[in-house]
Order: structure tokens, then sequence, then C-alpha cells
């Protein structure tokens, strides 16, 4: 009798443990699946407007980021763009604008000669059931050196519906090699409505410099390099978000004919 009651509680054991075993390996599938799905990720693409080396040009650059829950991308808390080696700004007149003055009178509110550019970007949030978009336009000026290193301060606003404005502040450091330059900039939380997620951004352009078209004389301007890479101009991006997750994009810009 013992031995019949050992024989039929060893006959569960098995199914007892491929049951436990199955439920276990369902909770991962899941807990697995799940971050896949909301994974951001990002892509860069820069153009030049200049198709001659060594020339006065604008430098535009594109982000798009994917993915995220419900179709919204991770809010961006910390963007590092590298350029490639002798790509740098021809200045004529050195001026600057603080963020202060940004904020306080707006980008008629910088000298004329500390504009070095402009561009436009896409926010979005899903708030309740509904997924809310809006324009932001930018204005790029020079900042004031910190320990010698230039600066970028950049004017970002938003009329309708979250009517939203803030200053973004960027250093750029060294780099090394293939990269000549770095802009590391810090990306506050953009707030929507009460209770309700900070905006993402999806996509973001900015245009360093004058293009051929609106160029005058002494305008801030991109330097090509004299020479270009095999393969073309490197440029890289490193993106950290408020989830913790982070990412990373390559592109090249092609060499003039």
């Amino acid at each position: 009798m013992n031995d019949r009651r050992a024989d039929i509680s060893g006959s569960r054991t098995p199914i007892a443990g491929a049951s436990t075993a199955l439920a276990a390996l369902v909770v991962v599938c899941a807990t697995l699946a799940a971050p896949a799905q909301a994974v951001t990720s990002a892509a860069i693409t820069p153009s030049l407007s200049s198709n001659r080396l060594g020339a006065k040009t604008a430098l535009t650059f594109t982000i798009r980021y994917a993915g995220g829950r419900f179709g919204v991308p991770a809010p961006v808390r910390r963007s590092v763009l590298q350029f490639p080696a002798g790509l740098s700004l021809d200045i004529p007149h050195l001026s600057s604008c603080t963020a202060a003055r940004l904020r306080a009178r707006g980008p008629n509110g910088c000298p004329a000669r500390s504009a070095i550019g402009r561009g436009h970007a896409l926010v979005e949030t899903h708030a309740g059931s509904q997924t809310i978009t809006e324009d932001v336009a930018m204005w790029v000026f020079l900042g004031p050196p910190q320990n010698l290193q230039p600066t970028f301060e950049i004017l970002a606003r938003g009329y309708t519906p979250l009517d939203q404005q803030m200053v973004l502040s960027g250093t750029v450091l060294p780099d090394q090699a293939p990269y000549g330059e770095e802009l590391v900039m810090p990306i506050p939380p953009i707030p929507t409505l009460p209770y309700e997620p900070d905006a993402s951004i999806v996509s973001f352009t900015l245009t360093i410099g004058a293009s051929k078209h609106d160029r005058t004389h002494g305008a801030n301007a991109v330097l090509v390099p004299s020479s270009c890479p095999v393969g073309g101009f490197p440029f890289a991006a490193e993106f950290t978000y408020a989830d913790g997750s982070s990412s990373s994009a390559l592109a090249t810009a092609p060499c003039p004919p």
C-alpha cells in the first residue's frame, strides 16, 4: 500500500512540474515580449547643401524616433551628436545669446549675429485614448563659451494644442577619430496636460549655417572639410531615454563629386 501511494505520488510530480514550467515559460515570454514592443529606436540623416570641399555651407541634421508604448517613442533625456573631423563653424563675428535672454525676450531679443540656424520638431504624447501631436519651431543661437568650449542655445516653441516653450542648451566637446567634435545636449521633460505623461520627440531637424540661397556677406556658416574619407563624412548619435533605455545611430553624408 505504501509502495502504491509512493507510485501515485511519483506519477503526479512530473505533471505538476510540467504545469509549473509551462506557466513560468508563459510569464517569461510575456515579460520579454512587452519590452520588445516598447523599445525606442532612432535614425539620423545628415546632409550638406554645398557640393564642394572646403566650401561654406549649411548642415541639416534630422533625427527620427520610432517605437515606444502606444506607438509613441520614449521621451529623450540626453543626446550626443558626433560630427566628422574637419567639419567646423565659420563665425566671422563672434556674438552670443544667453538662455536667460532667450527665455525672456524670444528669438528677436538676441543679437542677429548670434543666430546660427533654424529648425522644427514634432512632439507627441498619448493622453487617455488619443495621441496629441504638436509642431514646434526652433531657433539656434551661439551661446556663451563654457571652459573655452562653444555652446548652443536652442529656443523651442510650440503653440497648439500644448503651447509650450523651452530652451535647450548644448556643449560642443572634442571627440575621437573619425569624429572631430560632439554636441552634448540634455533634454528636459516636456510637460503636457495635468496628470498626463510628458511629450516625446518624434522628429527633430536643425539646419546650421546659411544655405547658398540666403547666404549674406559675413553670415555664420558651416565649413566643409578640405578632404573626404572613403565612403563619405561619418556622423553618429547616442540617445538616452526617460525609461532608462538607450539607442545609437550611424550615417554618412556623401562626398562632393
